[in-house]
């Protein structure tokens, strides 16, 4: 397949993408002789029409399990992230494997029509037959034509607070999980919290695996157990492998004590994940006014020098009644939320649902546009990130393995005396 037209990040001009054997075989500029128009169209030839040329947007935080279920069996009335646990329970009760295979099916189809191809779901394993994880091995190895599927540990409901959480969190991980989680501040005590990280890092260490915690989610500032996951990570050389999730503790932290923990989380090396559209949505309940916005220090972690990205974190579910698969639109809610909309983030949106995101998947040379890397790639509607946000734009084409997956037509509209 040969691309022209091209337009690539952080790079000048346009280029020409040779794809052969399902690799990104060459990238070639284009001279300023060089056609504008292809001369030809077809699935061996697409003209990029000057837009950008991107590596696959990636979704590095959803749960696949408990997706499409809002309203079942009830409503979560009060919006908050404890009431969507209780009404998850007493759903997850009533799940079969087929029921959550369709669900998942059917969410990674909308999820691979907006240009995702790379996902880290979480699983809830505190079940002691471990239904949905089963299930979703399953859907793994079903739904590989269309993305590459990391599977979280999750124990929802704790690992020191639910019986036997330590020996389904090892079965799980024995079975094929490909991380291990947890959920520090939603154990009962803090020492039990303490214990938790203490045991999931330990067990990551021993089978190889990444890791990736839900950590301090919740407007508590005193929830503070994203210091004991960095230090974990710290002092066992783990930080690349390692992923914070949520953490909205920290928007409620005095600057004093961010002060010293930013020290900390620069030598720790672990990546961050933010979920903004959920946060706004599930924190700042238990405020009257001043309402607090209840997200991470987003801008703040990327001025520092560390890894950030943005995920769905729910689509239809209780703890989020809305979503559809299009990561651009966490992006652009994200950038308001998090006071991002300086010249400077603005140029450089992208990476938060591209090259951030795969660094926190770890997926290294299995990612990029460069030769010799899987010939895996998005033709988008815009000629800039900026363009991209302005616009609403969309994904055009979705290329996996040198062949086409996704396209779309973009909408024409025609006012009257046009």
């Amino acid at each position: 397949m040969l691309i022209t037209n091209a337009r690539l990040r952080h790079r000048e001009g346009l280029h020409q993408l040779h794809l052969e054997n399902g690799r990104i075989a060459r990238i070639v500029q284009q001279g300023p002789d060089a056609p504008t128009a292809a001369p030809a169209f077809g699935p061996e030839h697409l003209d990029a029409g000057g837009n950008l040329v991107v590596p696959p947007f990636v979704e590095p935080h959803i749960h696949l399990d408990a997706t499409l279920t809002a309203g079942e069996p009830r409503w979560n009335m009060s919006g908050t992230l404890f009431e969507g646990i209780e009404c998850w329970g007493e759903r997850k009760a009533t799940i079969t494997a087929e029921d959550t295979r369709a669900r998942a099916h059917k969410t990674i189809r909308a999820l691979a029509a907006h240009g995702i191809q790379h996902v880290r779901t979480h699983v809830d394993v505190t079940d002691p037959d471990l239904t949905a994880l089963k299930a979703m091995l399953e859907v793994r190895e079903q739904s590989a034509h269309l993305i590459d599927l990391q599977i979280v540990a999750f124990p929802q409901e704790g690992i020191e607070s639910f019986r036997n959480g330590r020996e389904l969190m090892e079965e799980a991980i024995g079975l094929g999980a490909d991380v291990v989680g947890g959920i520090p501040h939603f154990e009962y005590t803090r020492d039990q919290g303490v214990s938790s990280v203490k045991f999931l890092m330990d067990l990551a260490e021993r089978s190889g695996c990444l890791v990736d915690v839900h950590c301090d989610e919740t407007d508590d500032p005193h929830s503070r157990f994203l210091e004991v996951l960095a230090e974990e990570a710290r002092s066992r050389g783990m930080g690349s492998r390692v992923t914070a999730s949520h953490t909205t503790a920290m928007g409620s932290y005095d600057n004093a004590y961010c002060a010293k923990l930013f020290r900390l989380l620069g030598h720790s090396g672990i990546s961050f994940v933010s979920c903004p559209t959920e946060s706004i949505h599930l924190q700042g309940r238990f405020d009257s006014f001043p309402k607090r916005r209840g997200v991470t220090r987003v801008n703040e972690l990327l001025e520092a020098g560390m890894n950030v990205c943005f995920g769905q974190d729910s689509i239809v579910d209780p703890w989020y009644p809305l979503g559809n698969g299009n990561i651009l639109r966490v992006l652009e809610a994200g950038l308001h939320i998090c006071h991002m909309l300086g010249y400077r983030n603005l140029q450089n949106a992208l990476d938060l649902v591209t090259d951030n995101s795969a660094k926190a998947l770890a997926l290294g040379e299995r990612y990029g546009i460069e030769e010799g890397r899987p010939a895996n790639l998005l033709i988008l509607s815009a000629d800039s990130d900026y363009e991209m946000i302005r616009s609403q734009g969309l994904a055009l084409y979705s290329i996996r393995h040198g062949k086409v997956l996704m396209q779309r037509q973009m909408a024409q509209v025609q006012l009257a005396g046009d």
